[in-house]
């Protein structure tokens, strides 16, 4: 009867306070058991309902709840959240760094008062003596360790101050613990539990699987271009874009926004109000795409992120399925794209080089993991799990990996994985993936003569296969996902037989295996290539509309008075053809047509283009919304800023210690993109007025823009290489732009 008393109870609450109906998995178990005073480990994916899983109890139970949290923003973020279901403000505070004294006050009178049931803190909060004294005047419920795998070496994002906690807790007084996490290992479950002090708590760990989720990875090349194709083709959803380095995440946001995308960088960089400012547009949809380091994310609660894409790959599968995890909290479409190179595994191992060694070793098993499940041709919704110690068959994938929706050529694996088996045997189970491969494959390396692996019968038996070791690290990777082999829990990466591999051994039977996918050829930082050269992007010039195209700059070239080059240029009209630009703003997005020329010559070509599309049925290529940033490099805009101010070109070129003729070129790259700029005032010092008329008349009725031809028809009147360049500029930019 007590127990359908608290049911009833702990229903009321969660519908009155919290609007929901009904609990969902484990919710009520672990409510009722964090109640019951008992120690309790909650092991629940990202959109679970993990939070509610303290929130509830902490608003049933008299007292206080402390709340240990790792992120500034996590905290105002689910403070507001509890506020918005109360009328009472003091329900709910956040006690870290961002406080002033005032605040601080204000927070501790609430609780000392026992208007607060939840107060948030960072570990480094409860480091502080006055702190622990101040906890010591009111009674607490209960302690919850959120992002609980921010306590193990082995979880993706170790902070030490939480390995401090329990001196502190126990100091504090004796309370239970709700220990939270949406990632962890086996390997990282034992350990939070371990330096918890709460090997007999009661575990809760629902399924890691989340049914609708689509993984996919693809290969490093022209990211930016495709992130941009992306995001416009899944055009007011809701996505994160994740990045490694603070530049790439303003890079790739600006290239966002030129091409009519409302996005935002988020990291650590930008100030504490610019951060929260990016979030509260995120959260309020103002802001369509955030652009973020990890930082990004943590305890936000929008249910309705309809893509992820990590632009670099993670350094750990935890952090990779805790990011993806940020999609399609709701149940509805996630998409989580995710381009690699293996370049990106050796740049992220380099950074590592200065750190300790076991921590060194610990990082490098992690990116170990990450390349396995970038590289592996197998389900990789069965990879992940299997990482999180769950079984699954991939036929309940249902197609929602880019692996099992295409699925590679299988090949008859009984021999290799016999062998596989016995080299592991032989070597006594004492070695990792790495060094099995070495013995199949007869490498002498530090390891094989130590432990004299040159010995062993299995030693170069599998050399046959490949030259290098891919054939190998795809059967070993195949055979750990199917339980043939185990990694060692307490010496991490060691292979294990297990009784599946054994029973194996003893009676082989068929067995089918893929072979890994190739990244090698995929570039690790290409970025910069593709979004400063608009190209041609998609397929071949069409030839017939390149012709109509010709014979409209002549016609409007002769009806203008000027040459067919200042009107379009051929490169132009190329691109023109093959991306087929229909209105004046994606005529912009063509090389060499600035806002100038697009609005002043630009309207017939797009009524041509137009009209031309619609009688062919021509489907345009994605790759028209592109748009570049060219101009946005450091030196032109400098160039752009200091013309505008009317600085000599010479002082220009002294004061970036260029030759004069570079600066020249950089002018004409910027005028040639369609940029009106107005260097009358330099020329007007430098050339004499008449010699001035003769090269504007000059290239008003030449054919080419060509400084050799000019220099040669003009010869009379001896124009300098630099004058006649400056001269040509002055040309294009008051007539082409």
């Amino acid at each position: 009867m007590i127990a359908e008393v608290e049911t009833t109870e702990l229903t009321d609450t969660l519908k009155n306070f919290f609007g929901f109906g009904a609990f969902k998995g484990n919710q009520e178990k672990i409510i009722k058991s964090i109640l019951s005073g008992k120690d309790t480990f909650v092991i629940m994916p990202t959109g679970g309902g993990k939070s509610l899983c303290y929130q509830l109890p902490a608003i049933a139970s008299e007292g206080t709840a402390i709340i240990v949290s790792p992120l500034i923003a996590l905290m105002k973020n689910q403070v507001d959240a509890i506020r918005g279901f109360s009328n009472e403000t003091g329900i709910a505070h956040f006690l870290n760094s961002s406080l002033n004294k005032a605040e601080i006050t204000t927070v501790k009178k609430d609780v000392l008062s026992g208007k607060t049931k939840l107060l948030y803190v960072a570990p480094e909060t409860l480091n502080k003596e006055e702190n622990i004294s101040f906890f010591k005047d009111f009674k607490i419920s209960f302690f919850a360790i959120d992002e609980a795998h921010c306590i193990s070496e082995w979880g993706h994002d170790f902070r030490p101050e939480y390995r401090r906690l329990r001196p502190i807790i126990e100091a504090v007084g004796s309370v239970p613990v709700i220990a939270l996490t949406a990632t962890a290992t086996p390997k990282v479950q034992q350990d939070i539990q371990k330096n918890l002090g709460m090997m007999n708590a009661n575990v809760y760990k629902s399924s890691f699987n989340r049914g609708n989720l689509y993984y996919e990875v693809r290969a490093k090349q022209n990211v930016i271009k495709e992130i941009i194709k992306y995001v416009k083709q899944n055009s007011g959803k809701s996505g994160i874009i994740y990045c490694l380095s603070r530049k790439k995440v303003e890079e790739i946001a600006e290239a966002l926004k030129v091409n009519g995308v409302k996005a935002a960088p988020y990291h650590a960089g930008l100030d504490a109000k610019e951060r929260a400012k990016t979030q509260d547009a995120f959260l309020m949809e103002d802001v369509q795409v955030i652009v973020a380091t990890i930082a990004f994310g943590m305890g936000i609660d929008k249910p309705d992120v309809r893509f992820v894409i990590h632009h670099d790959i993670p350094k750990s599968l935890e952090g990779y399925y805790q990011e993806t995890g940020r999609a399609g909290r709701d149940g509805g479409e996630g998409n989580c794209v995710t381009f690699y190179s293996y370049d990106d595994i050796l740049k992220l191992e380099k950074f590592m080089k200065d750190k300790p060694v076991a921590e060194q070793e610990i990082g490098k098993q992690m990116l170990s993991e990450t390349a396995s499940f970038a590289e592996t041709s197998s389900c990789r919704r069965k990879f992940i799990l299997h990482y999180f110690g769950e079984e699954f068959s991939e036929a309940k994938c249902n197609s929602m990996c880019d692996n099992c929706r295409h699925p590679k050529q299988k090949f008859e694996a009984k021999e290799d994985l016999q062998l596989a088996i016995k080299s592991v045997a032989e070597s006594k189970e004492k070695h990792k993936v790495k060094d099995i491969i070495n013995i199949l494959m007869g490498t002498l390396t530090a390891t094989a003569k130590t432990y004299k692996h040159n010995t062993l019968k299995t030693w170069g038996e599998g050399v046959d296969h490949d030259k290098d070791d891919k054939f190998w690290q795809a059967i070993l990777r195949q055979a750990i996902v199917n339980g043939f082999f185990a990694k060692d829990i307490e010496n991490y990466g060691l292979l294990k037989i297990t009784d599946k591999g054994k029973e194996f051994l003893k009676k082989p039977s068929s067995i089918k295996f893929t072979r890994d996918h190739d990244f090698s050829s995929a570039e690790s930082d290409n970025d910069d290539d593709v979004i400063l050269n608009n190209g041609k992007g998609g397929g071949a010039t069409d030839e017939t509309l390149f012709a109509l195209l010709k014979d409209l700059v002549k016609k409007t070239a002769k009806a203008k008075g000027l040459p067919p080059y200042v009107i379009f240029q051929e490169t132009s009209l190329e691109e023109m053809a093959t991306q087929y630009p229909i209105t004046i703003e994606e005529l912009t997005k063509i090389s060499g047509v600035g806002t100038g020329k697009a609005t002043k010559f630009g309207k017939p070509f797009i009524e041509l283009i137009k009209k031309y599309v619609e009688e062919n049925e021509i489907e345009r290529p994605v790759d028209m919304v592109i748009k570049s940033v060219v101009n946005k490099s450091g030196l032109k805009v400098y160039i752009i800023q200091n013309i505008d101010r009317k600085i000599s070109l010479y002082d220009m070129a002294k004061s970036k210690n260029l030759p004069f003729s570079d600066l020249l070129t950089e002018i004409e790259s910027i005028v040639e993109s369609g940029t009106k700029l107005n260097i009358n005032y330099f020329i007007e010092d430098e050339i004499d007025e008449e010699k001035q008329d003769e090269a504007i008349e000059y290239f008003k009725t030449s054919d080419t823009d060509s400084i050799d031809a000019a220099m040669k028809e003009l010869s009379d009147l001896d124009y300098t290489d630099n004058e006649m360049r400056l001269m040509r500029i002055k040309f294009l930019s008051d007539f082409a732009n």
